[in-house]
């Protein structure tokens, strides 16, 4: 149940998120510059709001992963080690996506 309530929470942060994300970097007023984009990535609220979006990328997808690798029978008596796996995987990938956001 609680993968499943990540998922969906995860899901709803993504449409804001994901709305944000599209209206700013793909759809903005006027033309966009590497200049406006290097503004942008200097801005601390920026920095906070692309973490929290990698955050519910992560969690979204690797509890989809993990629900559909787990729902194979065979699959089923390796559920914690997958767990674990997805864990460690998720937060390195977060801690890695962090040091890249934070470099700009």
């Amino acid at each position: 149940m609680r993968i499943f309530l990540m998922q969906r929470w995860s899901a709803v942060a993504l449409l804001f998120f994901l709305t944000l994300h599209m209206v700013v970097v793909h759809y903005p007023p006027g033309h966009i510059t590497v200049d406006r984009v290097l503004e942008r990535l200097d801005d601390p609220l920026w920095k906070a709001i692309d973490i929290a979006f990698l955050a519910a990328v992560l969690i979204h997808a690797l509890t989809g992963a993990y629900v559909v690798i787990t729902d194979v029978q065979r699959f089923n008596v390796y559920r914690r080690a997958l767990a674990w796996v997805t864990v460690i995987g998720g937060a390195l990938l977060f801690v890695y996506g962090v040091q890249t956001i934070l470099a700009f």
